[in-house]
């Protein structure tokens, strides 16, 4: 199985990312994992960190000649950003030294980690919970999990996505996108991708992309924030994948862990999961049909997964973000230090990320699914593994 770590602070020197668990032979260069870097600093509403930060991975180890070779995978990230305008290492994170001289964060703000993170580490300075805590670490973990991607690629499971809703504008409900998305991912997933990165706001609607510049453009006057829903599609993904036997193989389960292990993700649904609640169940289920040799469904409102496995239709999950928690205008909290009653502090930061959020979903449910990939077809190496699908696919549809 693969598994990552990731290490550093979004004010310090660099960011690290191990992978272990990747097959040999796989394809693999930095440009592939610049690539996605890249798309995650898509979207209008962005602060100003992304008119100059260029996010370059560095492949240090585990590849040879562009294709993996079963050892660890080390990547580094440098912030650049914060190097070069000393924002932060090496003076605000100095990894030696004591300290003095540098400022103390005390005015916690709501909705973000820094009052419970101090309270659990015993920090008199919020600094180290920011840094650590900040969604500047999903550009490691966009780059750790875009190794799993580049697998999946090669058995032709491809993964997408797109905003749905950003604050007040959006579809009125998934009907109102459903065939547009349906006629992208029958290319496959990445069509998707290749048409929201058009829009600004990464929305497949072109009225809706203008009606949410003038939301963002409002609600940065008003010096507030915004969140929204984005749909991550997976596009090629056999039946079989997870397992309904034990609560920790679920797929389902699985996937709505690594959506909310997101920062400031606070609700996730599979399919139609959350309209299905007040719908009766004949318009929920999808009905079993059998064309051309196999099963397949009419409609695809359990999102490509039943009973905790895949059906072999396009998996959908749709993550839920809240509003960004360092707002312009201040909200109410009080010292650390003094317990004194103060206005928030400003934090450089969004107005929203949503865009941004859709991107590294795509990441996070791609680890998922080679992972149960691998459970069901693994081996040490892409060979061994391309001829164990092969034979699957080669008995699935002769039982078909």
């Amino acid at each position: 199985m693969i598994r990552y770590l990731t290490a550093g602070e979004s004010h310090g020197e660099a960011l690290i990312g191990i992978i272990e668990g990747v097959p040999a032979g796989v394809p693999l260069t930095a440009a592939e994992l610049n690539h996605h870097l890249a798309r995650r600093w898509l979207g209008f509403g962005r602060g100003g960190r992304a008119k100059f930060e260029q996010d370059q991975v560095h492949i240090y180890s585990g590849v040879r000649f562009a294709r993996t070779i079963a050892g660890p995978i080390a990547l580094r990230l440098d912030n650049a950003a914060y190097t070069r305008d000393r924002s932060g290492w090496p003076t605000v994170m100095a990894v030696e030294g004591t300290g003095e001289g540098a400022e103390k964060v005390t005015l916690p703000r709501p909705g973000h980690a820094d009052l419970v993170g101090v309270q659990k580490y015993g920090f008199d300075d919020i600094r180290p919970v920011i840094d650590r805590a900040s969604a500047r670490e999903t550009a490691m973990r966009v780059a750790c999990c875009t190794v799993a991607r580049q697998m999946l690629k090669q058995f032709g499971i491809e993964v997408g996505s797109h905003v749905v809703r950003l604050g007040a504008v959006g579809y009125a409900d998934a009907g109102a996108w459903r065939d547009r998305v349906a006629a992208l991912a029958a290319e496959g997933a990445e069509a998707i991708n290749r048409a929201a990165d058009e829009s600004e706001v990464r929305m497949l609607d072109p009225s809706l992309t203008a009606q949410c510049i003038d939301h963002i453009k409002a609600i940065k006057a008003a010096g507030d924030s915004l969140g929204g829903v984005y749909e991550v599609v997976v596009t090629g993904v056999p039946p079989g994948l997870g397992s309904y036997v034990h609560w920790d193989r679920r797929l389902d389960g699985l996937l709505a862990q690594a959506i909310l292990s997101i920062q400031a993700q606070k609700a996730v649904e599979i399919g139609d999961g959350v309209a299905a609640a007040a719908w009766p169940g004949s318009q929920v289920h999808d009905p079993i049909l059998r064309e051309d040799g196999s099963f397949t469904r009419r409609t695809n409102h359990a999102g490509g997964v039943e009973g905790g496995m895949s059906n072999g239709m396009p998996i959908v999950v749709r993550g839920y973000m809240k509003p960004i928690p360092t707002l312009i205008k201040p909200l109410d909290t009080a010292d650390i230090a003094t317990g004194e009653a103060q206005p928030t502090r400003y934090e450089r930061s969004d107005v929203t990320s949503v865009p941004a959020a859709s991107t590294v979903a795509e990441a996070t449910v791609a680890f998922v699914i080679a992972n149960a990939f691998l459970e069901k077809f693994g081996g040490d190496s892409l060979a061994e593994i391309t001829k164990r699908y092969s034979q699957e696919a080669g008995s699935r549809g002769q039982a078909s």
